[in-house]
């Protein structure tokens, strides 16, 4: 039996230092040490042997486990760096290839549209001012010339958090608590998220405003006129122009929509364009000279002679004029195909 443990363990030794691969050198150690490998069956038949023959073959068959093992291991590690070697020829990192550039975000074009306008009016003077988006009913109605009965009072328009308490429905709230806490002159642009129970192509739930307010002594409808004006030639282009027409708001007295030339017209010269409609001009925002209401209910005497202009403008029909967006709700949804083209 010694020599048949002989005979198996050399041959066991030719063979795991033949073994080519990892699956070869396993396929030898199963072959010999496994439950049913050479090795294994030899020593099942120990039984028939003489007791006192059993502890040399035993210690004979040990030993040549141990050096099958260590062979096994020693050609393992040898196999693992040929393999190494040659994966690290075949898929050689070249470390002077410029790397991949990760993805980077951008700002959202409703941020880029609300930082262009306020740096536009900041060359004017304006500083930006920030208020609640849950504002109170005063604030938010009585104290910019909403009466009780004014139809944008009505639970279809404004978003109720609770008694006396809303969600904004314009930023003219931030110019009264600016009113009340400065002192003339005041010269504030009030950019923010406001909230209306409307929603379609061109309405959202959710939208954002830019007002401004110039409050100082002699402050006249001229002015008004010349800041627009700026305003309108920095962001669309040096030949716009501006019209106001006649309208009502209860801020305001008297009030006017703002009409800004047609910059695509005048790019492509036709009458018949789809943003304008051939008309040639635009509606853009809404502006007048303060009310007299708002100046009493700021605390301002008549005896300090003090005027003063607001405007309002929507940050999202800015965007959608900008960039040509079809459809207001593509600035909500978050597609990465949109966003990534601003």
């Amino acid at each position: 039996m010694i020599e048949k443990l002989n005979a198996i363990g050399g041959q066991a030794l030719i063979e795991v230092q033949a073994a080519q691969s990892l699956d070869a050198l396993e396929h030898v150690r199963i072959s010999i040490l496994g439950k049913k490998g050479a090795l294994s069956e030899v020593l099942k038949g120990l039984g028939s042997i003489v007791p006192s023959e059993r502890p040399v073959i035993g210690s004979v068959a040990n030993d040549w486990k141990a050096k099958i093992e260590s062979a096994i291991e020693t050609r393992k590690k040898a196999l693992e760096d040929i393999f190494l070697q040659e994966k690290l020829k075949t898929e050689g990192i070249d470390i002077t290839a410029p790397s991949k550039r990760s993805y980077r975000g951008s700002l959202h074009l409703i941020t880029q549209t609300t930082r262009r306008i306020i740096q536009v009016f900041s060359r004017l003077g304006f500083d930006v001012t920030l208020g609640p988006e849950a504002e109170t009913e005063y604030f938010n109605f009585e104290a910019v010339n909403i009466p009780a009965d004014h139809p944008a009072r009505d639970m279809q328009d404004t978003f109720f958090l609770g008694p006396g308490v809303v969600l904004r429905t314009h930023t003219s709230s931030v110019q009264m608590r600016s009113m009340r806490s400065q002192s003339c002159p005041v010269r504030i642009l009030c950019p923010g998220a406001v909230y209306r129970c409307d929603h379609d192509a061109t309405h959202s739930p959710m939208f954002h405003q830019v007002e401004g307010l110039w409050v100082d002594r002699h402050v006249r409808m001229s002015d008004l006129k010349g800041t627009l004006e700026y305003w309108a030639r920095e962001l669309f282009g040096s030949e716009t122009q501006i019209r106001l027409r006649p309208s009502y708001f209860p801020f305001v007295e008297p009030g006017a929509e703002v009409d800004i030339s047609c910059f695509l017209c005048r790019i492509k010269l036709s009458p018949t364009c789809r943003v304008c409609k051939g008309t040639g001009w635009l509606e853009v925002l809404g502006a007048g000279m303060v009310h007299p209401k708002l100046f009493e209910l700021a605390g301002y005497s008549r005896s300090d002679q003090v005027t003063g202009f607001a405007f309002g403008l929507g940050v999202e029909r800015i965007a959608m004029l900008l960039y040509q967006v079809p459809d207001l709700r593509l600035l909500f949804q978050g597609d990465v195909r949109l966003l990534s083209q601003f």
